[in-house]
């Protein structure tokens, strides 16, 4: 059995190796006998592709900085800023702000100026914080409208205490200790941006001087408010002409420094005034929304210190020193640096504002407005003064 098993394993050793392996020996050798070819004159190796772009004849290369010398000026797209407000009438605008400035220098000004010197500070202080009294309803209203529930608390308290121990809200009780309680500035247009309502067109009123469409409608429902949270003895015109006549003459005395600054800023008179007046409503609203750092201030509140106006197609700001307390003259500033927010306002210390000469001019009137408590002008006095909440 073994040697039969033996036997058959001889027999297949001896068979021949399979195809594969003989024509790989046959390549093989075919291989090596074969002689090489040579050529007399080989083809040249084709060029290599380059791994840059390459100008084509002609063409202008840039320099090492990347710019092309034969372009012209790069074109610089600046986004719109919050505050600017379309201007579609600004011809007519224009035209309205000379005069009204003609008037204000003319008329108004040396009135209120006069006003400021002739009445003790104390009645004046009596006259400013009876008027700004008489608006804390409306106040009231337009925060809780805004949701703000402990501002609305606030002022309803500030209105009880000076109606009542402040006596009619001529001495400002509220603002002392224990009280502590802030003046504050709201209205009806303040509303309408706190939910989105855009501004409109910007207009500049003769005697009046600059708003909004919106801080129109604003103003107009305020006005109609005021009776319905004072009572109907406001429209009365033994009340309501006397006050309108203070509340041109507490505010204009009020910003006569304001006027003075901007009259003495570098730049068009009239784009000044507007963008002065859109940049502190922009601010005002801002601070409705948590937006804005520190105490921005109501537009019935003349700023102090230095105010940075900022500048249309990205110029730089310009810095207008306002009141005594500030630098002497205006003056433009570098771009801030890329991710700077620059605040609004530089506080200066204010000492108190000395008599100002007979013959000083102010620029129209551009901030907010003093409160009129009457049907017919509101938060707007009838003259000299801006259309704002």
């Amino acid at each position: 059995m073994i040697g039969s098993v033996f036997v058959a394993m001889l027999a297949v050793a001896e068979q021949p190796a399979p195809l594969v392996l003989t024509m790989q020996a046959a390549t093989t050798a075919v291989a090596e006998s074969t002689p090489p070819v040579l050529i007399a004159n080989p083809p040249p190796p084709p060029p290599l592709i380059p791994l840059i772009d390459v100008p084509p004849p002609g063409a202008v290369v840039a320099d090492g900085t990347g710019a092309d010398p034969a372009a012209g000026p790069d074109i610089v797209i600046h986004a719109k800023q919050g505050w600017e407000t379309p201007d579609p009438l600004s011809n007519l605008n224009a035209k309205s702000f000379v005069v009204t400035d003609k008037v204000d220098k003319a008329v108004i000004g040396p009135v209120a100026r006069g006003y400021k010197r002739g009445v003790p500070s104390t009645i004046r202080d009596g006259i400013h914080n009876f008027l700004y009294n008489l608006r804390e309803p409306i106040v009231f209203f337009n925060y809780l409208f805004q949701h703000k529930i402990g501002k609305a608390v606030e002022t309803l308290a500030r209105f009880g205490i000076n109606s009542t121990a402040g006596v009619a809200g001529v001495f400002d009780i509220a603002k002392r200790k224990p009280f502590h309680l802030p003046r504050r500035s709201n209205g009806f247009s303040n509303t309408l941006a706190f939910y989105g309502v855009p501004n409109g067109a910007f207009l500049y009123l003769p005697l009046v001087g600059p708003t909004t469409v919106r801080d129109i409608l604003g103003g107009a429902i305020d006005r109609l408010a005021l009776p319905l949270t004072l009572g109907q003895g406001v429209t009365d015109l033994r009340f309501a002409i006397p006050v309108s006549v203070l509340s041109a003459l507490d505010h204009r005395s009020e910003f006569d420094d304001t006027y003075k600054a901007l009259d003495k800023a570098p730049g068009d008179k009239y784009a000044i005034q507007r963008d002065f007046y859109l940049q502190r409503r922009q601010n005002e609203i801002d601070a409705l929304h948590g937006r804005s750092k520190g105490d921005v201030g109501g537009m019935n509140e003349p700023p102090k210190g230095s105010f940075r106006l900022k500048q249309r197609n990205g110029a730089p700001p310009v810095i207008i020193p306002i009141g005594p307390g500030a630098d002497t003259a205006p003056k433009a500033t570098a771009p801030a640096p890329t991710g700077a927010a620059p605040a609004e306002t530089t506080p200066a210390p204010v000492t108190g504002t000395p008599p100002a000469p007979a013959n000083d001019t102010a620029p129209a009137p551009v901030p907010g407005p003093a409160p009129a408590p009457t049907a017919g002008s509101g938060d707007s006095p009838p003259s000299s003064l801006s259309a704002a909440p």
